[in-house]
């Protein structure tokens, strides 16, 4: 699969060359069904990569100290992990969650930006598209909600794509003006 190399390095195979044998396709097999990703059929593709990326966020999001600390909330959004949480001072107020970025040609802005409006069932008339739980802070680029699945190796068209119950968490902690900051870069299309 495409994310073959980095899917033995995370579980730790003896020898991580990116080939897939029989050995390292059992390895993530095991892994899939463990983690109920389906099909589990030992492909190291963008579902098994986000799911191992999201696990190792999960303890300690902010462990490079890649989004600046501050006293008020500050929502991080790694690109290169596909990963997002509010932070206030060190404490983790929500997530890590996952999450699908801009693709090449629309990536989400990086660098700081502010939350300026909230619209709970908002429709986008560019895409038309539902945009549940929509938290604007750069243009149109917006949190929110998707119906279908967030693992795709295609992004999306620059907005932060949440799963719905990750999306609702979000609205309640999230308010107006609070900060937003972005860095990294998506692998992918």
């Amino acid at each position: 699969g495409p994310y073959q190399k980095q899917v033995e390095r995370w579980l730790k195979r003896k020898n991580a060359d990116a080939r897939q044998s029989r050995a390292d396709c059992l390895a993530i097999r095991a892994f899939q069904i463990k983690e109920g990703i389906k099909p589990a059929i030992g492909f190291a593709g963008p579902v098994t990569w986000a799911r191992m990326q999201f696990l190792s966020a999960r303890k300690n999001p902010n462990a490079a100290g890649k989004c600046p600390v501050r006293t008020y909330r500050v929502a991080c959004v790694d690109l290169t992990r596909q990963v997002t949480w509010v932070q206030k001072g060190k404490k983790v107020v929500f997530g890590p969650a996952p999450i699908r970025s801009g693709r090449r040609q629309y990536p989400t802005r990086a660098g700081w930006h502010t939350v300026y409006w909230k619209h709970k069932n908002h429709w986008s008339t560019l895409y038309h598209q539902p945009m549940p739980y929509a938290q604007f802070f750069s243009g149109g680029q917006a949190f929110h909600a998707v119906y279908g699945s967030i693992y795709t190796e295609i992004g999306s068209m620059g907005c932060v794509n949440l799963r719905l119950a990750d999306a609702r968490t979000l609205w309640g902690v999230l308010k107006t003006k609070d900060r937003v900051f972005v860095w990294g870069r998506r692998a992918g299309k």
